[in-house]
């Protein structure tokens, strides 16, 4: 949510950042709204004033015996209360309108962030890992899983529909082993750029101000599985996590709060019609490990930093090439400020997916969500600032090491790094 205090006082700048988004200058119609909102607050106050003043002169005209006038004023007073509660009546319905028109606007892009339109305009910003020559033409992962009977979406779909899928036996295991070196990674003892983030279970529903709060309500509802008047299923733990700080004042001596939560994440896959209809791609259900951090305005953009080596870290760890891309303006998320999308290669594509997106979102969730924090010196409040980044989508993680680790007999050699977590299995074969 952008503060209209700021948009009146730098309404060309607030443009411009909206311009680069590919969106039309708003600043002019909000700040009318805001005009009219302000002449009724004067207007409010200009008639609470008289109504107050003429009520003592009420007692005056009473102890005075003139009956005229103290009617003339009780009179007077009936019609400002009336035009007082109409006022208000009317104040309010201006500031619906202008919070609904400030809630669908987008963050505003840091000034590095590269203009543009689509993903053509990204910026890769490293290439780490070399991707692997096979002696074969390298399947889908869809291919290899079916045919070790591991991977069953024509089950699923008679249970759920389509972009559903059932794993079995070791793929089962080894999705979950992911999640568990994932976390072991990130909870561990702080150290330069990785680790110390706090393990969490959280609700996988969440109320509409939740939702709101993260900026997922109300613009993209249609994006959201609605299960009962004000509940949401979490499209991404940071729905959850990022609520921690709402409607609260934090210590400074609390910041950075890093958190972390592996959870189911649902999706309704609206605007994704014909997209990866095969595979584990675009579900509307699947696993992420998701990382949220709190953060003061000074150190947040070195937290990104910090949190998109710490996602790149499971890549590097697991031996699967990736590269880090900075997104363009058009190509951003609604909440975000900046973004990194790490991107794994996947051999049976023939081209690097996405597997993590790490986004710096400045203050612009913490004020619909009423998120500060008091400074150390006690000499100021302010609205905390907030990040979040997969690390990872444990689903995609999967597709990686089923692709990247194919043999040419079908099976899936496991990386060593998850061999402890699968009882000291080292290959996954037809079952």
């Amino acid at each position: 949510m952008h503060d209209i205090r700021w948009i009146r006082d730098n309404a060309a700048a607030f443009d411009a950042g909206l311009a680069s988004r590919g969106l039309p200058a708003q600043a002019m119609p909000l700040i009318a709204l805001d005009d009219e909102r302000r002449r009724h607050v004067t207007k409010l106050q200009d008639a609470q004033a008289r109504r107050n003043a003429a009520s003592k002169e009420i007692g005056k005209a009473k102890a005075s015996k003139d009956e005229a006038k103290a009617e003339a004023l009780m009179a007077e007073v009936a019609s400002l209360k009336q035009a007082i509660q109409d006022g208000e009546s009317a104040e309010k319905m201006i500031e619906a309108k202008l919070k609904a028109a400030l809630e669908v606007i987008p963050n505003l892009p840091l000034d590095d962030v590269p203009k543009g339109s689509d993903e053509k305009a990204n910026k890769e910003v490293r290439k780490v890992g070399t991707p692997p020559n096979f002696s074969f033409a390298p399947k889908q992962h869809f291919e290899i899983g079916e045919a070790m009977g591991l991977m069953d979406f024509e089950t699923a779909a008679k249970i759920s529909g389509a972009r559903f899928v059932v794993l079995k036996g070791a793929l089962a295991k080894l999705e979950r082993a992911l999640a568990q070196f994932m976390l072991d990674i990130h909870t561990a003892p702080a150290s330069g750029q990785l680790g110390g983030y706090t393990e969490c279970q959280v609700p996988l529903l969440v109320k509409d101000n939740a939702a709101y709060g993260t900026g997922n309500l109300p613009k993209f509802e249609g994006d959201l599985f609605r299960t009962a008047p004000d509940f949401w299923l979490i499209p991404t733990a940071e729905v959850s996590l990022t609520n921690f700080v709402r409607e609260s004042i934090v210590a400074e001596d609390q910041l950075p709060m890093r958190l972390t939560a592996w959870t189911p994440c649902f999706r309704s896959e609206a605007g994704a019609a014909g997209k990866d209809t095969r595979g584990m791609i675009r579900q509307h259900q699947f696993s992420k490990v998701e990382l949220v951090s709190i953060t003061t305005p000074q150190t947040a953009l070195a937290e990104h930093e910090r949190m998109t080596a710490s996602a790149e870290e499971v890549l590097k760890r697991l031996g699967l090439p990736f590269r880090t891309v900075l997104l363009c303006t058009g190509d951003m998320g609604f909440a975000s400020r900046k973004t990194y999308d790490i991107e794994v290669w996947l051999p049976g594509q023939n081209a690097y997916r996405e597997i993590s997106s790490c986004s710096v979102c400045g203050d612009f969730q913490a004020r619909r969500m009423d998120a500060r924090f008091r400074r150390r010196d006690g000499k100021g409040v302010e609205h905390v600032h907030t990040l979040n980044g997969s690390g990872l989508a444990v689903g995609r993680t999967l597709i990686a090491v089923i692709e990247n680790c194919q043999q040419a007999d079908g099976s899936v050699t496991i990386p060593e790094p998850l061999r402890p977590y699968m009882g000291g299995l080292e290959r996954i074969a037809a079952a």
